[in-house]
């Protein structure tokens, strides 16, 4: 079996804020006794790892609460630098992202916390906001155990691909995860604000360990100097009493690069194989000191057009009961893994971009529901401590809301009563509108309303697009225009006469990652990165091409995180290259929650002529819903699924749920989380379908079920290896 490689450095303090003065609290490694030491007692934790960032604020507590009734006495916990630093010198701590208020919790609960800081963070997350050219990164992990009341918390800190901020990619020729001067001004700028945050909830000041490294022994740039330049910057800010340490995978290989010397090093490694061999990579770096594996692979994450991927319950047990007969130290990765809401899903290579659900078949399920592992995991831990007393949180309740009705959509005003058509002259664009003229018995009046024309993409740009045209000779990438995530628009103009059907290439796979091609309105095809390289196209000389390019997510592992989107190369056209690119950046989020896609009186949506059947210009579509009266406790999680739909976005009240994509499957359902709903007005539902709706020939709804489907079969059956993430 071939694991993932992982590095971490980890530094331990306690601090229990609240408690009375007595001895200093302590946490240190024990090599003369294969232990750690805490308050000078013998020690290990038994963690398991949740991402604050896929997991609404409200829940929280919740999952925290199941966590420390499963037996953990820790939790391990990933900060993403992008998460809260989505442009520089632009910090966000608050809501979803209160990061001291997550701690907090843990604290009131009794958990430690592993705090994995970065910079980097695999972690399947995406790389966002203003992106930036990468050849190499070092990431550096840190763990903390926090002690609070009457439990405590671990921090640790982590670095990768995933997670590093894409406007780090603005200098094309930086090298990330190394000691490229560039990289580590903006690391050290960001732990200048994040780690002073982080030090009251160091143990000994109450907490902690701090990890170094994620998953550095399989990263290609092996710099020692890079490691070295992490721990003293912690060590920095936090002191020199934390105890660091790193992560690898479980070979010799992956420890040559993750290890050196002064951090303690441990290693990760998923069930079904030899432990004790497994185990025996660790000793061959660190002789004496305590067993530890920093990532048991509890579940396994998914891929559009893979199949859904399980962990047997049975040796998740087996193999858990293993470790911790030995009195090794472990996390259980994932024990709740939630949802990667908007654009936050990553990919992995050769390109693979992972699912919007986050399940990882975890103990907890992705809305927090008990399983059948998490119990068997939790028998398991009986026979080594004692489990905490009391009833387990249950499971959310869900609701079946049912089928909400769609309707084509355009940015603008919703008409009444209708008068004269006309066409208007606005701030020099020609628009069509209505002027509506009514009179009581007081006075008459005239009033004019712009006709809420816009359906498509394509004609939507003047709402849609953020910082308006930009002209260049060759296509931009994502990068160069600012824009991190989501859509980009590219248009120019044929330049031969099409006639019969002439191919649209990208000859260098430059095309990151799907692109939604159309001729004058008429939908000609799709370009999908390493998959499909060439359509045919017809049209007239000088006519509009346009092609809407999809963001699908950022590859967070291994030696392609330099990973830009857009067109990235050059396209042709039969024989001739094409320039004369008008770009536009998209802002379809800032649209939505704006309220400026709104039902409308659509014009006739019959197909124009020659538009292939099976695909459709990317489309709005809106439709509502209301919350029943006399249900208790409603409003409840939900499921949404999309019957007879291909491809697209989804939001709920303005809440980005994130992609659907049915038709490569495995997932056909995405999570709602009850805290974006309403009781108090109706819940309005946006959809952007990118390939083609069944509202021209059938149903038009999308469908809000109590169960959730993340196994569908998928067309190409592949499976993806287990615990190996360029699989």
């Amino acid at each position: 079996m071939i694991f993932t490689s992982y590095l971490r450095v980890g530094a331990i303090v306690l601090l229990l804020p609240g408690t009375s003065l007595g001895a200093p609290r302590s946490f240190s490694v024990d090599y003369e006794n294969d232990c750690f030491r805490k308050d000078g007692e013998e020690f290990s934790y038994i963690s398991g790892s949740i991402h604050y960032s896929r997991i609404p604020r409200v829940y929280w507590k919740d999952r925290l609460l199941k966590m420390y009734m499963a037996g953990l006495n820790t939790i391990q916990t990933y900060i993403p630098w992008n998460f809260h630093e989505p442009s520089p010198n632009q910090y966000i701590f608050n809501g979803d992202r209160d990061l001291e208020h997550f701690l907090q919790l843990a604290q009131d609960i009794g958990l430690l916390v592993i705090l994995r800081p970065g910079p980097y963070i695999c972690a399947e997350w995406d790389m966002v906001r203003f992106l930036l050219n990468v050849t190499s990164t070092t990431h550096m992990s840190v763990f903390w155990l926090i002690g609070w009341g009457k439990g405590w918390t671990t921090l640790q800190k982590d670095m990768s691909e995933g997670g590093l901020p894409a406007w780090l990619l603005k200098k094309k020729d930086i090298v990330l995860r190394s000691s490229d001067k560039d990289y580590i001004a903006a690391v050290d700028t960001w732990m200048s604000k994040l780690l002073p945050m982080m030090k009251p909830f160091l143990y000994q000041n109450g907490g902690p360990i701090i990890s170094v490294e994620n998953e550095y022994g399989s990263y290609f740039a092996c710099d020692y100097n890079y490691l070295r330049h992490l721990s003293t910057l912690f060590r920095g800010h936090l002191g020199d009493e934390v105890v660091l340490f790193t992560t690898d995978g479980a070979g010799l290989l992956y420890l040559k690069c993750g290890a050196i010397q002064g951090l303690y090093a441990t290693v990760d490694f998923g069930p079904g194989g030899n432990v004790s061999a497994a185990f025996a990579a660790q000793r061959n770096a660190e002789p004496r000191g305590p067993l530890v594996n920093s990532e048991f692979y509890a579940g396994w994450l998914d891929h559009w057009g893979s199949q859904h991927s399980t962990v047997s319950t049975a040796i998740v047990a087996k193999s858990l009961n293993e470790i911790l007969a030995l009195k090794a130290n472990v996390n259980l990765y994932m024990f709740i893994g939630g949802s990667n809401f908007g654009y936050w899903s990553g990919a992995n290579s050769k390109y693979a971009p992972q699912t919007t659900s986050y399940d990882y078949d975890a103990p907890l399920t992705e809305a927090g529901d008990l399983t059948d592992k998490y119990f068997a995991i939790r028998d398991v831990i009986k026979r080594y401590r004692k489990i905490p007393e009391g009833p387990i949180p249950p499971s959310m309740p869900k609701y079946a809301y049912g089928a909400v009705k769609m309707k084509k959509v355009g940015l603008g005003r919703t008409l009444k009563p209708i008068t004269y058509y006309v066409l208007l002259l606005v701030r020099g664009v020609l628009q069509t509108g209505w002027i509506v003229y009514t009179k009581n018995c007081k006075q008459k009046f005239l009033q004019i309303f712009l006709l809420p024309q816009v359906q498509t993409v394509s004609s939507a740009l003047e709402k849609l697009s953020f910082s308006g045209p930009v002209r260049s000779t060759y296509p931009l990438s994502f990068t160069e225009l600012n824009q991190a995530f989501g859509f980009l628009l590219y248009r120019t103009k044929l330049p031969v006469n099409c006639s019969s059907p002439t191919p649209l290439s990208s000859p260098l796979n430059g095309v990151h990652d799907r692109a939604y091609v159309s001729v004058d309105g008429v939908p000609m095809g799709i370009l999908e990165r390493n998959n499909v390289l060439t359509i045919n196209i017809t049209g007239s000389s000088g006519g509009q091409m346009d092609l809407l390019v999809e963001n699908m997510g950022r590859i967070n592992y291994g030696r392609d995180i330099n990973d830009f989107k857009g067109l990235v190369s050059n396209m042709t056209l039969g024989k001739d290259m094409l320039t004369g690119w008008t770009m536009y950046s998209l802002n379809i989020d800032e649209a939505v929650s704006q309220g400026l896609v709104q039902e409308t009186q659509a014009p006739d949506s019959s197909q124009p002529a020659g538009k292939p059947a099976s695909l459709s210009l990317p489309t709005f579509y809106r439709g509502s819903f209301l919350i029943p009266d006399g249900i208790p406790d409603l409003p409840q999680d939900t499921y949404v699924q999309f019957p007879g739909w291909r491809k697209g976005q989804v939001w709920v009240n303005g809440f980005n749920l994130g992609r659907y994509w049915p038709v490569r499957g495995p997932q056909l359902t995405l999570f709602v989380p009850a805290s974006i709903l309403s009781t108090a007005a109706p819940n309005n539902v946006t959809v952007l379908e990118l390939e083609g709706s069944p509202c021209d020939t059938g149903s038009c709804v999308v469908e809000f079920t109590k169960t959730p489907i993340l196994n569908a079969t998928v067309s190409t059956g592949h499976r993806s290896k287990l615990f190996l993430r360029g699989g």
